[in-house]
Order: C-alpha cells, then sequence, then structure tokens
C-alpha cells in the first residue's frame, strides 16, 4: 500500500481541496448561505456543504463521481459518537441496555428525517430526474442519509466541536422526548403509508387560509383521506400546519380502526 494513503494530514487535505468539489453558481451559493443562517451553522467551504445534499441519483446521471454517500458515512458515525456522549453523560444511573434502546430512537430514520425536513434540506437536495419524478424528497432514507451528510460536512469543515455543538441542538431534544415517551413521529409519513395500505391513495392536502404579516405568517391546512376531511390545523409554516393535519387525520382513522 502507498504510504501516502496513510498520512492523515494528506487525507485531510484532500478532503477539503476546493477543487476538488463542485463550485455551487453564484444562485445556489446563496440558497446555501441562506441556509447557513437558517441552521445557524458556518461552512468555509460551501463547496463541501454543497455535496452533502448531492444524491448518488444526480451523479449517476450527470456522469461524475461525487455525492454524498462518502459524507454520510462519515456523518454516521459522527452522530452515533456524539448520541452516544450524550447518552453516557446525561444518563449516568441508566444501564447500558436502556442507553442503546434510546439511541435506536433518536438516530432512527423516522426522526433523522424529520429533522432534516425542520431544517429544510428536502428544498436542498440535488436529485437524478428520476429520483426527482418518484419524489424523492420525501423519501425518509434520503433525508436521513443528506442529514448524516451534512453532519460529517461540517465535520470536515470546522472540527468535532462544531459537530458536537450542531448535533447537540437536536439530540438533546429528541433524548427529552424519548424519556418523556412523546418522541418525534412523522405523521406525513405515517399517514401517507397508512392511506397507501387502507384505501390505495395518497392523502390531499388543502391550503385554507393564511394570515399576518410575511414574517410571522399563520397557515391553516386540511387534509382529505378517501373523502373525509380533517382539520383544519394551524401552523407558523405550510409544513407545519401539514404536520398538524395529518396528525389529527392518522389519530383519528387508526382509533376507528380500533374501535
Amino acid at each position: 500500500m502507498p504510504t501516502s494513503t496513510l498520512n492523515p494530514s494528506k487525507s485531510k487535505s484532500l478532503a477539503l481541496a476546493p477543487d476538488l468539489l463542485p463550485v455551487p453558481d453564484s444562485a445556489r451559493k446563496k440558497v446555501l448561505t441562506a441556509f447557513c443562517k437558517t441552521a445557524d451553522i458556518r461552512f468555509k467551504n460551501l463547496g463541501l456543504l454543497n455535496l452533502s445534499f448531492v444524491h448518488r441519483s444526480a451523479s449517476n446521471e450527470s456522469n461524475q463521481k461525487t455525492n454524498n454517500e462518502r459524507l454520510e458515512f462519515l456523518g454516521d458515525a459522527i452522530l452515533g459518537a456524539i448520541t452516544v456522549h450524550l447518552l453516557y453523560e446525561n444518563l449516568d444511573r441508566r444501564p447500558e441496555g436502556d442507553l442503546a434502546k434510546i439511541k435506536s430512537v433518536v438516530v432512527s430514520e423516522d426522526v433523522l428525517s424529520g429533522v432534516a425536513r425542520e431544517l429544510q434540506i428536502d428544498n436542498l437536495l440535488i436529485l437524478g430526474r428520476g429520483e426527482e419524478l418518484s419524489g424523492g424528497r420525501t423519501k425518509k432514507a434520503i433525508l436521513a442519509d443528506a442529514l448524516e451528510a451534512l453532519i460529517g460536512a461540517i465535520y470536515l469543515d470546522s472540527g468535532y466541536k462544531s459537530a458536537f455543538e450542531f448535533v447537540s441542538r437536536f439530540i438533546s431534544i429528541e433524548i427529552d422526548r424519548v424519556l418523556e415517551n412523546r418522541h418525534y413521529r412523522d405523521y406525513k409519513s405515517l399517514l401517507q403509508e397508512y392511506c397507501q395500505r387502507v384505501f390505495r391513495k395518497y392523502p390531499d392536502y388543502t391550503l385554507i387560509n393564511r394570515s399576518g404579516p410575511e414574517h410571522s405568517r399563520i397557515f391553516w391546512m386540511e387534509v382529505k383521506v378517501d373523502g373525509q376531511s380533517y382539520g383544519p390545523a394551524v401552523g407558523r409554516n405550510k409544513k407545519s400546519a401539514e404536520r398538524e393535519a395529518a396528525r389529527l387525520a392518522y389519530e383519528a382513522l387508526v382509533e376507528s380502526r380500533s374501535l
């Protein structure tokens, strides 16, 4: 094996080299910069940040070798280490078995995809045409992988401390939710899966009303399932209102079938 592959400093410089990464155009840079502000993160290398959102379907269609899979591999390991650190430090009286169960929930696809949606990563994904047409932006696996890739990118760009701070912000909340038995449930996905299984159709969301100034809008959404409407539900944006409407519908449907 060539000795250069064993040189950590050389490997790191290759990982960060801007000329080895897709360079975003000016419009994309504005989108990425706005994302950093919203997510409260900083990036020296926007090309690295951009790469975290490039799905393999896009790289396959454009004959490019680079996509977010390697970053996702790295981010998955870092996410696991940070989660274990937080559990070990904050739940010192819990046995190992309990910690493992909590970890499995907070780093699950359902939770990570939900966090990705909250960060609006679905809007930043770069997908191939086929994946786009098949609803790739809503797929939990793609969203969860992109979040892990983002964690990997933060680590490479700014180091472990920055990655720890970023992950801690959402993982600590999810740990508390598990401990209080109120952990995140992706009701839009749950409702969609339920409707496809039971009714062989998709739920239909409708914007009923909106009010307030642009910086503080309120949205009312309802969802129709097999001819029955649920809601309206209120949210600070359309997505949060849709999620609440989905929760109302899913809980009503599941409860009615259990009677």
